[in-house]
C-alpha cells in the first residue's frame, strides 16, 4: 500500500508559506523525535535553501522517543549547514523556554534591537506546532488536537517587542517517495485516517518494533512468541485482548480493533520510549531504494 495524503488546503498553504518565508529571519521546523527524517518535509528544506534561511530543528515528543536514537539524530542534524537541532517535549514549559534563546543564536544580526526577530514555525501535521505556539505565547492562541491538519491558516503572534512568530498549517508533500516513510507517518498519526488501512499500518509498526525492540510487544500484550511477523502480532493482540467478531462462519479475530489498540498504544507512549528510525537505518533504507536486493530464487522442486 502506498500512502499519500495532500488535502487541497495544503497546496494553498505551501504557496503562502513561501511568501511568508521571504519576510522571515529563521525557520523553526518541528519534527517527530521518533521518526525525525521521515517526518521532515522536503519542501521545507527546499524553501529554506531558496531563501537561505537558518533552521532550528525541534525534535518534539522526545519523551516518547528512544534516547539513544535521539542522541544519534541530534549529532546527525547538527552536522548540517545552517541547522541547530534540539530534542524537547513541547508540553514541558522548561523545554520550550530554551527555544527563543536558540533562535537568537541562529540569527545574531537581530540582536541589536533595531528590528524584531521574525520566526516561522513549519512542519508536518500533528507534530506539535500548535502546542509549541501556545507554550511560547503562554496562552492558547492555536487549536490543538490529536488529529492531523487541525491548523488550516497562518497566524502571526508578537512575543514582546523584539520577537514575532508565524504559525503555519501542517504540510505534507504531494508524493511520499518511500513506502516506509508513509507507514511511519501513518503510525505517528500525521496523515488522515481516510488515507490509510490501519491493519496494514499496524502490521508495519509491529514488524518494525519486533526488529528494533524484541520483547516489547510480547511483554505489553502477553503473547508467548517473539518470532511473529507483523500481521501475526496484530492477530495475537486481537486474541489476547478479546477483539473478536462473529459471523455465520464462526468467531474470528477483529484485526481492525487490534490494529487501533496497537497504534493508540504507540502514539501515546504506552509501549515505552521507542523510535522507528535511526540515521543508520535511514541510510540503509535509502541505499536499498537505490540498489534493491534481487528477489529470492524459488526452492528447487
Amino acid at each position: 500500500m502506498t500512502i499519500q495524503w495532500f488535502p487541497g488546503h495544503m497546496a494553498a498553504a505551501r504557496k503562502k508559506a513561501a511568501e511568508t518565508m521571504a519576510h522571515t529571519d529563521l525557520v523553526i521546523e518541528v519534527v517527530d523525535a521518533r521518526l525525525p527524517e521521515a517526518s521532515a518535509n522536503p519542501m521545507v528544506a527546499e524553501l529554506r535553501a531558496f531563501r537561505q534561511r537558518p533552521c532550528l530543528k525541534i525534535l518534539n515528543k522526545a519523551d516518547l522517543a528512544d534516547p539513544e536514537a535521539t542522541r544519534a539524530w541530534l549529532d546527525w542534524f547538527n552536522g548540517q549547514a545552517d541547522v541547530m537541532a534540539v530534542a524537547i517535549s513541547c508540553k514541558r514549559p522548561s523545554d520550550v523556554a530554551r527555544v527563543p534563546g536558540l533562535c537568537r543564536k541562529l540569527a545574531p544580526h537581530r540582536n541589536d534591537g533595531t528590528k524584531p526577530l521574525r520566526m516561522m514555525i513549519m512542519g508536518i501535521p500533528n507534530v506539535g506546532k500548535s502546542t509549541l505556539m501556545n507554550a511560547l505565547a503562554r496562552r492558547r492562541v492555536a487549536a490543538v488536537g490529536d488529529e492531523p491538519a487541525v491548523t488550516k491558516n497562518q497566524q502571526r503572534l508578537d512575543l514582546g517587542a523584539d520577537m514575532s512568530l508565524t504559525d503555519t498549517p501542517g504540510l505534507l508533500w504531494p508524493k511520499i517517495e518511500h513506502d516506509s516513510d508513509g507507514y511511519m507517518l501513518a503510525a505517528s498519526h500525521a496523515v488522515g485516517v481516510n488515507a490509510v488501512a490501519e491493519e496494514e499500518v499496524a502490521a508495519f509498526l509491529a514488524d518494525t518494533l519486533m526488529a528494533r525492540y524484541p520483547g516489547v510487544l510480547a511483554a505489553r500484550y502477553g503473547f508467548a512468541k517473539n518470532d511473529l511477523d507483523g500481521p501475526g502480532v496484530v492477530e495475537a493482540i486481537a486474541r489476547r485482548r478479546g477483539c473478536l467478531r462473529r459471523s455465520r462462519y464462526g468467531t474470528h479475530p477483529d484485526l481492525e480493533k487490534a490494529a487501533i489498540i496497537l497504534l493508540t498504544d504507540f502514539r501515546g507512549g504506552a509501549l515505552g520510549r521507542l523510535s522507528l528510525e535511526t540515521p543508520d537505518s535511514r541510510a540503509a533504507m535509502l541505499a536499498e531504494a537505490v540498489n534493491p536486493l534481487p528477489p529470492e530464487s524459488p526452492d528447487p522442486a
